[in-house]
């Protein structure tokens, strides 16, 4: 692959004929060898899924660099700027991908316990971690059936507590994202008061859910 200053990045990338193709399949090459770095916390490189996933996220970063070029500011490498999209889109890939064969009701039967088949990698919990978080997760699905309506009690578990991405639950409850932003908006406020009183922070249970 030759190398380029980010001049030439984008004037190649501008161009039409061999000189685009040439840039468009070195900077296929240059973000597919940073993936498995990018997203080791992931998805390791030997899962069957990662090559795959890189590909796709290859291409679909290709066609976001070429439309968002003029954004480009030149404050970084122009490498560092494309890996940075890719990551978004590997991200993005996985968070979807980790929820396409789950159903709504699957995940709110679950309510607090762990997200099925995760993709993320999982880090073992102590014995403390494990007592202190089974209490608070107790507390918190008390608290949850107490204060929260149905539906916001669907979309507070799929949401923050599963991590399903919010365009997916909308969809998947009928509805549109700026009306699940609003009830979500409603259904914090309504935990914050009542986690108040239980002399909790959302912080205190944040904190068990990053240790888990």
């Amino acid at each position: 692959m030759s190398s380029r200053s980010n001049d030439q990045w984008i004037t190649d990338l501008r161009s039409r004929g061999s000189a685009q193709d040439d840039a468009l399949a070195d900077l296929h090459k240059i973000i597919l060898a940073g993936l498995p770095y990018a997203l080791s916390a992931w998805l390791a490189a030997d899962d069957p899924r990662f090559q795959p996933l890189a590909e796709e996220v290859a291409q679909e970063t290709l066609l976001r660099v070429l439309d968002h070029l003029d954004t480009f500011e030149g404050r970084s490498q122009f490498t560092t700027w494309a890996h940075k999209i890719a990551v978004r889109v590997a991200l993005t890939e996985l968070r979807r991908k980790r929820w396409e064969n789950v159903s709504l009701d699957e995940l709110v039967d679950n309510e607090v316990s762990p997200p099925p088949a995760r993709l993320m990698a999982d880090t073992t919990p102590s014995p403390e971690s494990i007592v202190e978080g089974e209490d608070m997760l107790e507390r918190l699905r008390r608290v949850m059936a107490e204060e929260l309506t149905e539906k916001q009690r669907q979309a507070m578990i799929a949401i923050a507590i599963q991590g399903v991405p919010l365009e997916e639950v909308a969809r998947r409850m009928g509805t549109n994202r700026n009306a699940l932003y609003k009830l979500m908006h409603d259904t914090r406020l309504r935990l914050k008061r009542r986690l108040a009183q239980e002399g909790l922070t959302p912080e205190d249970v944040l904190a068990i859910f990053e240790k888990a």
